[in-house]
Protein backbone atom coordinates (compact mmCIF):
# COMPACT_ATOMS: atom_id res chain seq x y z
CA UNK A 1 0.00 0.00 0.00
CA UNK A 2 1.27 3.69 -0.68
CA UNK A 3 0.60 6.97 0.13
CA UNK A 4 -0.69 9.00 -2.12
CA UNK A 5 -2.86 12.27 -1.76
CA UNK A 6 -6.32 12.64 -4.08
CA UNK A 7 -5.68 14.63 -7.27
CA UNK A 8 -8.44 16.91 -5.86
CA UNK A 9 -6.49 17.96 -2.89
CA UNK A 10 -2.78 19.25 -2.97
CA UNK A 11 -0.17 17.28 -1.68
CA UNK A 12 0.18 19.22 1.88
CA UNK A 13 4.05 18.55 2.15
CA UNK A 14 5.79 21.02 -0.97
CA UNK A 15 9.48 22.59 -0.88
CA UNK A 16 9.97 26.40 -0.82
CA UNK A 17 13.54 27.65 -1.91
CA UNK A 18 16.22 29.69 0.05
CA UNK A 19 19.03 31.30 -0.93
CA UNK A 20 21.50 28.97 0.54
CA UNK A 21 19.30 25.90 0.52
CA UNK A 22 19.01 23.42 -2.15
CA UNK A 23 15.91 23.42 -3.99
CA UNK A 24 14.22 20.11 -3.46
CA UNK A 25 11.92 20.32 -5.98
CA UNK A 26 14.22 20.85 -8.97
CA UNK A 27 15.83 17.18 -8.11
CA UNK A 28 16.32 15.79 -11.47
CA UNK A 29 14.47 12.20 -11.85
CA UNK A 30 16.27 9.28 -13.04
CA UNK A 31 14.63 7.01 -15.21
CA UNK A 32 12.83 4.46 -13.36
CA UNK A 33 12.04 0.62 -14.41
CA UNK A 34 9.11 -1.18 -14.16
CA UNK A 35 7.65 -4.64 -15.56
CA UNK A 36 7.91 -3.06 -19.15
CA UNK A 37 11.14 -0.92 -18.62
CA UNK A 38 14.58 -2.16 -19.18
CA UNK A 39 16.09 1.06 -18.50
CA UNK A 40 18.31 1.10 -15.27
CA UNK A 41 17.82 3.97 -12.67
CA UNK A 42 21.71 5.05 -12.72
CA UNK A 43 23.57 7.42 -10.87
CA UNK A 44 24.65 9.34 -14.05
CA UNK A 45 21.13 10.86 -14.75
CA UNK A 46 21.54 12.94 -11.22
CA UNK A 47 24.27 15.72 -10.81
CA UNK A 48 26.41 16.58 -7.91
CA UNK A 49 23.23 19.43 -7.32
CA UNK A 50 20.85 16.78 -7.36
CA UNK A 51 22.61 14.42 -4.24
CA UNK A 52 23.45 17.60 -2.11
CA UNK A 53 19.36 18.34 -2.18
CA UNK A 54 18.66 14.96 -1.47
CA UNK A 55 21.08 14.86 1.18
CA UNK A 56 20.08 18.25 2.68
CA UNK A 57 16.27 17.21 2.90
CA UNK A 58 17.21 13.86 4.26
CA UNK A 59 18.90 15.45 7.05
CA UNK A 60 16.30 17.76 8.04
CA UNK A 61 13.95 15.07 8.05
CA UNK A 62 15.88 12.78 10.06
CA UNK A 63 16.71 15.93 12.31
CA UNK A 64 12.43 16.52 12.48
CA UNK A 65 11.91 12.82 13.36
CA UNK A 66 14.34 12.41 15.96
CA UNK A 67 13.03 15.36 17.64
CA UNK A 68 9.52 13.56 17.04
CA UNK A 69 10.62 10.61 18.33
CA UNK A 70 12.16 12.09 21.88
CA UNK A 71 9.45 14.78 21.89
CA UNK A 72 6.55 12.11 22.18
CA UNK A 73 8.75 9.86 24.71
CA UNK A 74 8.89 12.73 26.58
CA UNK A 75 5.36 13.56 26.73
CA UNK A 76 4.92 10.20 28.02
CA UNK A 77 3.68 8.08 24.71
CA UNK A 78 5.54 6.00 21.68
CA UNK A 79 5.84 7.88 18.56
CA UNK A 80 3.61 5.67 16.84
CA UNK A 81 0.77 6.60 19.29
CA UNK A 82 1.61 10.11 18.79
CA UNK A 83 1.22 9.66 14.91
CA UNK A 84 -1.86 8.08 15.97
CA UNK A 85 -3.04 10.50 17.70
CA UNK A 86 -2.40 13.21 14.60
CA UNK A 87 -3.92 11.29 12.25
CA UNK A 88 -7.06 10.73 14.05
CA UNK A 89 -7.24 14.45 14.95
CA UNK A 90 -6.29 15.25 11.10
CA UNK A 91 -8.43 13.71 9.47
CA UNK A 92 -10.54 15.95 6.92
CA UNK A 93 -14.41 16.92 7.89
CA UNK A 94 -14.39 15.10 11.15
CA UNK A 95 -13.44 14.35 14.28
CA UNK A 96 -12.44 10.30 14.01
CA UNK A 97 -10.53 8.07 12.05
CA UNK A 98 -11.16 4.67 10.67
CA UNK A 99 -8.81 1.75 11.15
CA UNK A 100 -7.91 1.75 7.56
CA UNK A 101 -7.38 5.32 7.36
CA UNK A 102 -5.20 5.01 10.03
CA UNK A 103 -3.41 1.92 8.39
CA UNK A 104 -2.89 4.25 5.47
CA UNK A 105 -1.69 6.80 7.23
CA UNK A 106 0.81 4.99 9.19
CA UNK A 107 1.59 2.96 6.28
CA UNK A 108 1.18 -0.50 8.30
CA UNK A 109 -0.59 -3.16 8.39
CA UNK A 110 -4.26 -3.68 9.52
CA UNK A 111 -4.21 -5.81 12.10
CA UNK A 112 -0.55 -4.08 13.63
CA UNK A 113 -2.93 -0.77 13.91
CA UNK A 114 -5.52 -2.59 15.69
CA UNK A 115 -3.10 -3.93 18.06
CA UNK A 116 -1.68 0.17 18.37
CA UNK A 117 -5.53 1.28 18.92
CA UNK A 118 -5.88 -1.20 21.45
CA UNK A 119 -2.67 0.33 23.30
CA UNK A 120 -4.11 3.98 23.34
CA UNK A 121 -7.53 2.82 24.11
CA UNK A 122 -5.89 0.99 27.24
CA UNK A 123 -3.58 4.28 27.68
CA UNK A 124 -7.25 6.31 28.02
CA UNK A 125 -5.64 8.27 24.93
CA UNK A 126 -8.61 6.95 22.47
CA UNK A 127 -11.92 5.12 22.52
CA UNK A 128 -13.20 2.98 19.58
CA UNK A 129 -16.97 2.58 18.25
CA UNK A 130 -19.04 0.82 15.66
CA UNK A 131 -20.26 3.36 12.81
CA UNK A 132 -23.81 3.82 12.89
CA UNK A 133 -24.10 3.71 9.22
CA UNK A 134 -21.78 1.20 8.53
CA UNK A 135 -21.50 -1.36 11.31
CA UNK A 136 -18.09 -2.71 9.63
CA UNK A 137 -16.76 0.28 10.19
CA UNK A 138 -14.85 0.71 13.62
CA UNK A 139 -14.19 4.62 14.65
CA UNK A 140 -11.39 5.54 16.53
CA UNK A 141 -11.89 9.22 18.51
CA UNK A 142 -9.34 10.59 20.68
CA UNK A 143 -10.60 11.41 24.25
CA UNK A 144 -9.85 13.96 26.34
CA UNK A 145 -6.83 12.63 27.54
CA UNK A 146 -5.62 12.05 24.05
CA UNK A 147 -6.82 15.66 23.40
CA UNK A 148 -4.62 17.14 26.09
CA UNK A 149 -1.78 14.96 24.69
CA UNK A 150 -1.52 15.55 21.36
CA UNK A 151 -2.41 19.60 21.86
CA UNK A 152 0.72 19.55 24.08
CA UNK A 153 2.84 17.67 21.71
CA UNK A 154 1.53 19.17 18.25
CA UNK A 155 2.40 22.63 19.56
CA UNK A 156 5.93 21.87 20.52
CA UNK A 157 6.00 20.03 17.03
CA UNK A 158 4.53 23.09 15.21
CA UNK A 159 7.45 25.14 16.82
CA UNK A 160 9.97 22.46 15.82
CA UNK A 161 8.55 22.70 12.05
CA UNK A 162 9.21 26.24 12.38
CA UNK A 163 12.87 26.12 12.01
CA UNK A 164 12.72 24.49 8.95
CA UNK A 165 10.29 26.97 6.98
CA UNK A 166 14.00 28.19 5.21
CA UNK A 167 13.18 25.03 3.10
CA UNK A 168 9.75 23.87 4.28
CA UNK A 169 6.09 25.05 3.06
CA UNK A 170 3.43 23.06 4.76
CA UNK A 171 -0.25 24.24 3.34
CA UNK A 172 -2.65 25.82 6.08
CA UNK A 173 0.47 25.64 8.91
CA UNK A 174 1.65 29.08 9.42
CA UNK A 175 5.19 28.80 10.67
Amino acid sequence: MTASTPPDRPDPLTTATAPDTPNVTNVTKAPTTSATSTTPVTADALTKQDFEALSAFRYRLRRFLNFSETAAREGGITPQQYLLLLHVKGIPGRDWASISELAERLQAVHHSVVALVARCEKAGLVTRRQNESDRRVVEVHLSPAGEACLANLAAQHRNELSTFADIFHIRGVHL
